[in-house]
Parts: C-alpha cells; structure tokens; sequence
C-alpha cells in the first residue's frame, strides 16, 4: 500500500473554494495511486473565536476546557472536507483525534505527542481512499481532548507520516522555504532543500512556515517533508537528511525574531550558585531563556543579562524582583524593542570566517550588537528592532543569498 500524508493550514481550507483546491491536491495524490491521510487544521480564523469564547464564559478558562472547546475546529474541517470528497465520488471518512488514536501527555495547550496506533489506521486505509484526520488534537492516557499548540497540525502530520513510515506534504499559503523572509527582502529566493538541522534553526528563530515540533518529529524518525503552496503547482522545498552540496553553501539562509525581550539584573553577588538562583525559578515557571551573558566581576557583584520571549516578559521581571530582594541586586533592567537575526546554515561546521563576515557586514551598515550567541551551524545577534530589515538585507547580501545565486 503507497501511502501519503498530505497537511493543509488554515487559509487552505479557509472556505469552500479553498478546500476544492485541497481536493484537487488530494484527488491528484490518489490518481498516482496513493492512499491519502489529510490532516486539515480549523478554518482561518476559527481557533481565534474559540479562544475568545473561552475567555468570555470564564475570567480564567481551565486549560483543560478550552482544548476541548478549540479542538472543535478542526473537527468542522475534517467533517466539510470528508462531505466534499464523498461528492467527488471517493471513499473518505474524517478521524478525531482521539480516534487515531493520537497518545499525549497532559500538558493542556502545548502537549506532546506519545505515540500513535499505525496499525489501526493501516486496517482503516484497507477500507477508504482518503482519512481526513483532525490535526492539533491529542488525547491522554485518561481520555481527556488535548491540543498540541499553535501550529500544531504540522506536529500531528509528520508524526503520522512516521508511523505510517512515508512522506509528507505540508501545503502552506508560501510556496515553500525561502533563504529569509520575502516580505522583508525582495531578493529572497526559494530554496529546493533544506536539511533538517537549518529547518529546526530557522523554525526556533520565529519562520512560520513549519512548526519546530514537526522537525523534530521529521529529523528524528528520518520523514521526507515537502513544503509546498496550497494554491500553486511548484515543487516547493524538501526539507530532508544533511548531505555534501548542503555542506558546500555558507550559510544557508538569515531567519529574525521580534518576539525577543532582554532583561537585565545588575550588581548581582558573584559567588557560586547565582546562575542557578536565576534561572532555576524561571525553568520552574516554564519560561524560556535564550541568550545569557555575564559580565566580568566588579568588586565582587557581576550584571546577569538574558533575552526572553515578550510574552513571558510580565512574569520574569516579578521573578527577577523578588530576587533583588533575595540577593541584593542594585536593580532590574528590560528592553522590549529588541530583535534576534541569525545566520543560518550546515556549511558553517566546516568554514571559518563566518561570525567575522557577519559582524563586518552589520558594522559597515553602523548596527550595533548587543549580544551574540553561536551553535554548530547558526550565529545570533541582538540587535534594536528598528535595524531589524536592515540587518536582515544587509547579511542576506553579505552572504550572496540573492535569486540569482547557484548555491544550495
């Protein structure tokens, strides 16, 4: 049995229009011989009404409630599309969830995916052509509805592709993964592949066209993900396994993040254990921290400087206040109007020159960093958010990553 999963967002199946082009997407995969599992996320905009709902009804929503309550709108998608399939003349039928069914954990809004029953689905693809299965929903070892967070749907197709052992197509409102973002630079070029390693950086780097989780999902258990447009016939972007003519390129692509705020504890005691004092209570809030630097120590005290994401800004400086007090640290500083611009890309394990080639670049164009943080294949900079498309043009250029380049 040929088996592929197919994933359409929420401006794809937006209306009705929209979602007979999904079907022509889908009808196209079954006249090759395909058996096709299409996991659809709500319609755009539904998810949005569901939050508000939720937050209408209840001055704090139990997180448990509003996935049962935002789930539903994925079940109008697969139920419409399963409608318009049947009307085509195949044999289709919508899957919950919890019918898969999709294990995961409690986490209520943001759960993980434990596992997947292949062989049930397998035994349901024996009777229909086409399974429109519900993305973003989980179910828990107790029964209980979960969703998977935003951009969920593209966790929920990859891990199915897995278990199924096949590829998957992930059908966005872009036409594929481009070496940055096209709005911001014109000359913005799509790429044909893209290894799984510069996907994982640019998704944790804020690009929407996949969700991290999905990568994790593809790079983990090996799964083949073709980035494609929902409204155009293009080849889009493979995004797959590292291999030697990734490795050739530079750098790969230049990805930025504005949800980035910076804050600052100064004249913290240097003694051991301040680090943890910090950060250990900010790990037990699940806040995420990014870059962190400590300056040398000053008659004994040290300022601690991090970035966080602005949505969990609130709850880090209460954090950081109460530690002053604990620690008697002169104050606590932030900053909101920061922004994150990296350079990305596989080649860098094996070319020297690359932080120098960035910092001369931002340095000609007088962008000052803030602060810099390096992995195996991508090197970050702080900068003030107003130099933000200018930073990204200007390293876009720095590295020759225009339309008419040859490289990756």
């Amino acid at each position: 049995m040929r088996i592929l999963v197919q994933k359409f967002g929420g401006t794809s199946v937006a209306n009705l229009e929209c979602m007979k082009q999904v079907r022509e997407k889908t009808l196209a995969a079954r006249a090759k011989g395909y058996k096709v599992v299409v996991v659809l996320s709500a319609r755009s905009g539904d998810t949005n009404k569901l939050l508000a709902l939720a937050d209408e009804y209840s001055r704090d929503p139990d997180p448990a409630e509003v996935d049962s309550l935002v789930s539903t709108g994925e079940q109008v998608s697969v139920a419409l599309f399963s409608m318009i399939m049947k009307d085509a003349g195949i044999k289709a039928r919508s899957i919950l969830g919890f019918q898969v069914p999709m294990k995961t954990d409690q986490a209520y809004g943001k759960a993980r995916i434990l596992g997947i029953d292949s062989e049930k689905l397998t035994a349901l693809l024996d009777d229909y052509d086409v399974l429109a299965v519900a993305g973003f929903q989980g179910i828990t070892e107790d029964n209980r509805i979960t969703t998977l967070g935003r951009g969920g749907s593209d966790t929920s197709a990859v891990a199915l592709a897995a278990a199924l052992g096949c590829e998957c197509e992930i059908y966005t409102d872009v036409d594929g993964v481009y070496t940055t973002d096209p709005n911001m630079c014109s000359t913005a070029r799509k790429m044909d592949r893209v290894s799984y390693d510069e996907m994982l950086e640019m998704a944790s780097m804020g690009a929407k066209v996949l969700q991290i989780r999905s990568v994790e999902f593809a790079k983990k258990y090996k799964v083949p993900v073709h980035v494609r447009s929902t409204f155009t016939d293009t080849p889009g972007t493979l995004v797959t396994q590292e291999d030697s003519t990734m490795e050739a390129v530079l750098v790969s692509g230049i990805a930025y993040d504005k949800d980035q705020a910076r804050v600052t504890l100064r004249d913290v005691p240097d003694v051991p254990g301040v680090a943890y004092s910090l950060f250990g209570p900010l790990a037990d809030k699940g806040v995420v921290v990014d870059m962190i630097v400590q300056n040398p120590s000053r008659n004994g005290k040290t300022d601690m400087t991090f970035t966080v994401p602005r949505g969990d800004l609130k709850k880090t400086l209460a954090l950081m206040e109460e530690i002053k007090q604990e620690t008697g640290a002169a104050e606590v500083l932030h900053d909101l109007h920061v922004c994150k611009v990296s350079a990305i890309g596989v080649g860098m394990r094996n070319h020297s020159g690359v932080a120098a080639k960035a910092f001369e670049a931002l340095r000609a164009m007088n962008i000052n960093i803030l602060m810099i943080s390096t992995s195996e294949i991508k090197i970050t900079c702080l900068i003030e958010e107003k130099y933000t498309e200018l930073a990204v043009r200007t390293l876009h250029d720095a590295f020759g990553l225009d339309k008419d380049s040859m490289l990756g």
